[in-house]
């Protein structure tokens, strides 16, 4: 059985991430990509499914583990009544193949350690072909392939790779595991303590290019730490998390792929690399958002694969039991062909973004690609126009019938009104038709006031004629759509805190009704990232100490390594959803920044 989640630490070399749960298992590593395969993925089941354990071969009385210092190198140190030895985990990037290294560590007395190695490609369902070669072996099963190396005799032995061996004081025994095309020679093993200190100077210098000066700077950058784990560097994105199907509701269905791109985390992923130094990463996101994103306006997805990808095709993986029995385990996603129309509002925020941070200086810059640059903005905001009154299936990626989301129009608010800011700041002149969007953007703002405002329960509700409310209306005064101080704004906070605040933390909407608006049955944990909403909304509002309260609530909710998932139990006291969350960590940067310069934000007015 797999680990609690906040038991998972994480190693990384910005092309995939592998799960390090802290009895010494790796129970989860997609390769070569975050989002192909997995090699192991006890995770989602058991130990058949695919782990590498290294831990010691008698009772543990007890474990710390810990990053090196501004590093994704992870130290676990377990003692048992022989001694202490400590297991370090780390990857290098940026080797040509993802590899896993190992080294074992005596720090006092001689331990009994364990090694056990069950490689099963495809999430679980391949066992490969295994060659004993000098030093280890090779593992293969199509074109996946493996090189295993070991510091000490290994055998096989029912179906999985065993070793026994005792570890010394100041005696070190490395491993590594490296991932390569089956249909081309394997790699040469690689020195793991030469590759330890390379990957310590990798981490080191990055992170050493952080320029955030503000408050909770070391929570700060291992969140930033963590968001470039999660990126894809070949191209530039970032994941929303390294995990599929880790629910968001033990037992339950609502068990999602997160090992994509999504449009929206586009602005705060901006805002976070911006205001935290990372203007090559914030450039590389960029392009990527530009990228992904070319062809017709009407054709916009709201997650692409981290190469672009637009089919991302959902299916269920019916030989995974799921994460504590949360069925069923799925890879692909199927809301990549939803109609959220928030998606337009994120990519002109973004690109607002950008212009203010001086990545965007032309107008051939505009976050999509053709060869008359200046055309696609009209052509993007003409398309808007036609579909802005539809209904759509929201931020929350419902399951059930379209509605008339209150965020999604803010959203397209939002998109008309950056609109109209990049055309001035660019002096698009009449290249656009500047007049119509302002129009445009007072229709809009206008149609939500009248339709998506509760006077009975003095608030914004979740969707027009609605009598519920919904944490994403938290986005109204960040997004400027009325100043934060208008009694409309401060009825909203009001209620969402009324309704949505457990325990210190903010449900996405209500769940627990039979008849609750996503089409699925209800429950679900408590949302991290609109928790960090409510921060910022109160910081705006001017009441200072509630929100450093929360956020050091949010803050205590991190794993000893400094982690967050997608969403956490009050109740049970654990974390929950997918693991490690980008939508956390960024809100995590973004509100410490809010919180460190005052109400106005990082980026003034937005």
């Amino acid at each position: 059985m797999a680990g609690r989640i906040e038991d998972y630490a994480i190693i990384a070399d910005t092309k995939t991430v592998a799960l390090v749960e802290r009895g010494g298992s790796i129970d989860w590593w997609c390769v070569p990509r975050i989002d192909s395969g997995a090699c192991f993925a006890a995770l989602l089941g058991d130990e058949s499914n695919g782990r590498w354990l290294l831990c010691p071969d008698e009772e543990i009385v007890s474990v710390r583990r810990w990053y090196r210092h501004d590093t994704l190198v992870l130290e676990t140190e377990f003692e048992t009544a022989s001694g202490t030895v400590a297991v370090v985990d780390f990857m290098a990037p940026p080797d040509e193949q993802s590899r896993i290294f190992r080294i074992v560590e005596g720090r006092d007395g001689t331990v009994p350690m364990k090694m056990e190695l069950v490689v099963r490609f495809d999430y679980g369902s391949i066992v490969p072909w295994v060659n004993h070669v000098p030093g280890g072996q090779t593992l293969v099963a199509g074109s996946d392939g493996l090189r295993f190396h070991a510091g000490v005799p290994v055998k096989g032995e029912g179906m999985k790779t065993v070793a026994s061996f005792s570890c010394r004081a100041d005696q070190q025994v490395g491993f590594s595991l490296a991932c390569y095309d089956a249909q081309t020679s394997p790699p040469l093993p690689l020195d793991a303590h030469a590759a330890r200190a390379r990957a310590e100077s990798w981490w080191r210098d990055w992170a050493g290019r952080c320029t955030y000066d503000g408050e909770w700077g070391d929570e700060v950058l291992r969140s930033l730490l963590t968001l470039k784990a999660l990126s894809y560097s070949p191209s530039g994105a970032i994941a929303a998390a390294a995990t599929t199907s880790l629910p968001e509701l033990v037992g339950g269905v609502r068990n999602w792929d997160y090992r994509y791109s999504w449009l929206r985390d586009a602005s705060f992923a901006l805002q976070a690399l911006v205001l935290s130094g990372y203007a090559e990463e914030a450039q590389a996101w960029y392009r990527w958002l530009r990228r992904a994103v070319a062809g017709s306006p009407g054709d916009f997805q709201i997650m692409y694969g981290v190469a672009g990808e637009r089919r991302l095709t959902e299916i269920e993986l019916d030989w995974l039991p799921g994460y504590e029995g949360s069925r069923p385990v799925r890879v692909g996603n199927a809301a990549s062909s939803q109609v959220q129309l928030d998606v337009y509002g994120e990519v002109l925020d973004a690109t607002w973004t950008a212009v203010q941070a001086n990545l965007v200086t032309h107008a051939e810059d505009l976050p999509v690609l053709g060869h008359r640059q200046d055309a696609i903005l009209p052509a993007l905001m003409e398309h808007l126009e036609r579909v802005w009154e539809d209904p759509d299936d929201g931020i929350w990626e419902i399951r059930g019938p379209r509605r008339q989301f209150v965020h999604s129009k803010v959203m397209v608010w939002v998109a008309f009104d950056r609109a109209v800011r990049i055309a001035e700041h660019l002096m698009l002149g009449d290249a656009v038709p500047l007049e119509r969007w302002t129009e445009l953007r007072d229709t809009v703002h206008a149609d939500i006031c009248n339709k998506g405002w509760n006077a009975d329960k003095n608030s914004f509700v979740q969707f027009y004629g609605a009598d519920v409310v919904d944490a994403s209306l938290l986005m109204l005064p960040r997004v400027g759509f009325l100043p934060p101080d208008d009694p409309r704004i401060l009825g909203t906070i009001d209620a969402i805190q009324a309704d949505l605040l457990v325990d210190g933390v903010l449900l996405r909407y209500p769940t627990r009704a039979a008849d609750t608006v996503d089409g699925l049955p209800p429950g679900e944990g408590a949302f991290l990232m609109t928790t960090f909403w409510l921060v910022d909304a109160l910081a705006l509002v001017g009441r200072h100490e509630e929100a450093r309260a929360l956020f050091e609530r949010l803050l205590d909710l991190r794993n000893d390594v400094g982690l967050l998932s997608e969403e956490y139990d009050p109740k049970a006291e654990r974390m929950l959803g997918n693991f490690p969350q980008a939508f956390s960590h960024l809100g995590l940067v973004v509100s410490a920044a809010n919180l460190s310069s005052g109400a106005a934000g990082p980026f003034g007015d937005l």
